[in-house]
């Protein structure tokens, strides 16, 4: 079971789905899988619920009455911002599926989906949450900043620390072990996002915007840059320093 893979407890989710017969389906389903299920019916009970409990992935509706399932996602993040998140909805707008990923979508499926499908990319996250531990380097120096992987946070701005997302964290990682090297642009999207092919695009456009929020809070250093390198990827300009 993958619980037993990645830890004695059963693994947590916090589902908020308006669908009643969808919600208890997939709720048993995750169950027979072995996973802690708690299910909500709209986005303000979930908003309610989410800060009383641990846990460790969240699968949302969008179309939700009382609150959708994007501002449920921002109140989760007020709470938690490094838990993963899978929207489940029927809309497969352009517009909808980029709101997912600003808001910090780790993954997004639309229905109908098979329930294997989100067995499968449940697993792939996790996996990824647990395994990058062991993998990391604790600490990058970036010119004058230190970033600390684990805790994912920066210090040495004008800020005395700053927490990144999960996604910056993942982002920022991967431009330090390329550092004054090209990180290529499909290998950060498919590693970072790990999107579906039909929205390889939106996927690669919220990553330039988390791009720009790096470069953001590295400005304080003039010896430091993340250049585009057209059609390649980024590249991340830094004074070399060995990571401890």
């Amino acid at each position: 079971m993958l619980n037993e893979l990645f830890m004695e407890e059963k693994i947590k989710i916090f589902m908020c789905e308006d669908d009643e017969n969808l919600g208890m389906l997939l709720r048993e389903y995750l169950q027979a899988k072995d996973f802690d299920v708690d299910l909500f019916p709209d986005g303000e009970a979930g908003s309610k619920a989410f800060p009383e409990k641990k846990y460790d992935l969240c699968l949302l509706d969008v179309m939700m009455p009382k609150k959708d399932g994007f501002a449920l996602a921002q109140d989760i993040r007020a709470y938690n911002i490094e838990i993963p998140i899978i929207f489940l909805t029927a809309k497969n707008m352009k517009e909808d599926v980029l709101e997912g990923f600003k808001v910090g979508a780790d993954d997004y499926l639309t229905k109908p989906f098979s329930m294997e499908e989100l067995l499968l990319r449940i697993e792939a996250i996790l996996r990824r949450i647990n395994g990058k531990k062991s993998k990391e380097i604790s600490f990058f120096h970036i010119g004058k900043f230190v970033f600390d992987t684990q805790k994912q946070i920066l210090t040495g701005g004008e800020e005395e620390a700053v927490k990144l997302t999960t996604k910056e964290s993942e982002l920022l990682v991967n431009l330090c072990l390329n550092m004054n090297d090209v990180l290529d642009r499909e290998f950060a999207v498919n590693t970072i996002w790990k999107p579906h092919p039909d929205f390889y695009q939106f996927a690669a456009r919220s990553m330039d915007v988390y791009i720009t929020k790096l470069r953001k809070l590295l400005k304080d250093d003039p010896q430091v840059e993340i250049m585009n390198i057209h059609g390649k990827g980024y590249k991340l300009i830094a004074p070399v320093e060995n990571p401890k």
